[in-house]
């Protein structure tokens, strides 16, 4: 069996957070019918509780992110380029999902989850592309 070592506790820590804030929004996204088939409520509350984790995991993916690219060190310049594209989609994903939480209708709920949903993804695929 492989060691355990402080790079497989690191790279572990940034997979999960991102399963969580990834995943759970595409998971949120497609429940998002049948919470409301189960009441007006329903999808406030369960973005809600979703938010209790999703936030934390948000966090813990930047000081991840940030310890990931502090390890691999300089790459050159087009590892560079994709790097701030990277932390371009990741300010993007927080702000789209602060504005979404507290979006008061309904437009700008679907219009800033919408968006929120396009950017993690889209961090999530740059990522891929880093650690190639």
């Amino acid at each position: 069996m492989s060691p355990v070592t402080v790079e497989t506790l690191r790279l572990f820590l940034h997979v999960l957070a991102a399963t969580v804030w990834v995943g759970g929004q595409v998971t949120l996204a497609a429940l998002v019918p049948a919470l409301r088939a189960a009441g007006t409520d329903v999808p406030k509350a369960a973005a809600n509780a979703f938010n209790r984790i999703a936030w934390p995991a948000f966090g813990v993916l930047v000081v991840t992110g940030i310890w990931n690219v502090v390890a691999e060190g300089d790459k050159g310049p087009a590892y560079e380029h994709t790097l701030m594209l990277k932390y371009t989609l990741v300010v993007a994903s927080g702000v789209t999902a602060f504005l979404h939480a507290q979006a008061a209708s309904r437009r700008a709920m679907a219009v800033f989850g919408a968006l929120t949903g396009l950017t993690a993804l889209a961090t999530l695929f740059v990522g891929i592309m880093l650690a190639g």
